[in-house]
């Protein structure tokens, strides 16, 4: 638990000072409010009661499971993937934390939990146009790993290894 909180805490001070550095230029994320942090767990039962107990709750989250939505599959290093995951969220006064147990599928969760164990896997901005968004990423050498969806938004992982040392996840949320 500790060395994931180390570890969030080192990334979001890396990752302050990359975008404070970048000062010519379009920004990769106009929203600087950094909204999840995703942990990549082996037990998800057990992770969320340790969190549960850690942040003081009265209740464990609800357990969902993630998989691709019809109009916006999961793709895997740009090909089609049927991953699943179990995923809990933990809705904090400034900040999500999303619990991520990898279950099927070629996935960034599961090459994660495979190369690196449990830990911090991402953290995530809202953003407002990803086709846009991505495209500015590749731009500056961040590249897609994963992307997908579902009724109401999507997603893209990007592998900021090279640059900011973890994945930055894109979230966009549909208006209605």
């Amino acid at each position: 638990m500790k060395k994931a909180l180390y570890g969030f805490i080192a990334a979001s001070l890396f990752l302050l000072g990359f975008t404070t550095a970048r000062k010519t230029g379009e920004s990769l994320i106009d929203n600087k409010k950094m909204t999840q942090v995703g942990i990549i767990v082996e037990d998800i039962e057990k992770a969320a009661r340790a969190w549960t107990s850690f942040l003081g709750m009265e209740e464990v989250p609800g357990i969902s499971i993630a998989e691709g939505h019809k109009s916006r599959p999961t793709e895997f290093r740009g090909k089609p993937s049927n991953a699943t995951a179990k995923l809990a969220f933990f809705q904090l006064d400034n900040i999500t934390i999303e619990l991520i147990e990898p279950l099927e599928g070629e996935s960034t969760w599961r090459e994660y939990l495979e190369e690196h164990g449990p830990g911090i896997h991402h953290i995530a901005f809202d953003i407002e146009d990803m086709e846009h968004t991505v495209k500015l990423f590749e731009k500056a050498g961040i590249k897609e790993v994963q992307h997908g969806g579902w009724g109401t938004g999507e997603y893209a992982y990007m592998d900021g290894a090279g640059s900011v040392e973890l994945i930055i996840e894109l979230l966009e949320h549909y208006r209605d």
